[in-house]
């Protein structure tokens, strides 16, 4: 005759089980959700690069003189610059030393990386500091009210 023990020991068994699926699972889904935002943040999604070789940068009065703008080219930030003659310039607005972005120094008349204090002219070429190459130069014109910024073939 089984002692009592050991039925209600048989019993329990699948309810164990049950519980330690029930606990693994849930365990496994805990990891899961903190290990998936990170994954994303440190690998995130491929971009496609915009086909596009063109784009408007800004309206023609919209800078002055000595005057830099940010804009959008693509998937990457470009640079504006109206001079003091009141020429246009468009280069990369993406550092070449540690791809920091870069902006148009009023003071210097110059385009300055905050990243690593360095310099480049109004035609991209690095001047000083950490920059090993100059900057991608662009076409600029003017058509109509829109000042375009297109990409070198």
């Amino acid at each position: 005759m089984p002692t009592p023990d050991a039925t209600t020991d048989k019993a329990s068994q699948p309810t164990r089980r049950w519980v330690n699926v029930l606990l693994g699972s849930g365990l496994a889904a805990s990891v899961a959700s903190f290990l998936y935002p990170a994954l994303r943040y440190i690998i995130p999604p491929a971009v496609a690069e915009s086909t596009s070789r063109s784009v408007v940068a800004a309206k023609a009065g919209e800078l002055k003189n000595n005057t830099g703008k940010v804009f959008k080219f693509g998937s990457k930030p470009g640079l504006l610059v109206r001079t003091v003659d009141g020429t246009y310039r468009a280069v990369s607005a993406v550092c070449t030393h540690l791809n920091c972005t870069v902006q148009y120094r009023e003071d210097l008349h110059q385009i300055w990386c905050a990243c690593h204090n360095g310099l480049y002219d109004v035609e991209g070429r690095n001047v000083s500091g950490p920059p090993p190459r100059p900057l991608e130069v662009f076409e600029v014109h003017v058509q109509g009210e829109d000042v375009v910024v297109t990409r070198s073939a």
